[in-house]
């Protein structure tokens, strides 16, 4: 995402023609842009984005249980200090 961001900078700044990257040439503007869908391909054949995805879920999940454990009174409360 960082890089999808930098690359939408670059090519507003080459566009307005603002500042040093007005001399740049396009592949340098447009790099950012090839990064990510590199950065997308391999999170996605590598499993990194499922393996995420689940570590949220298995977070929320816990979360939720400790929670309902709470409320029921089936679990010692947390120190409030």
């Amino acid at each position: 995402m960082y890089l999808l961001g930098l690359g939408l900078v670059l090519l507003g700044l080459k566009y307005l023609e603002i500042g040093p990257v007005a001399a740049w040439d396009w592949w340098v503007v447009l790099l950012p842009f090839g990064l990510a869908v590199l950065w997308w391909v391999w999170a996605d054949t590598t499993g990194y984005t499922k393996k995420k995805a689940m570590e949220r879920e298995d977070a929320r999940r816990k979360a939720r249980i400790d929670r309902n454990q709470e409320a029921l009174g089936t679990q010692p409360k947390k120190n409030r200090r």
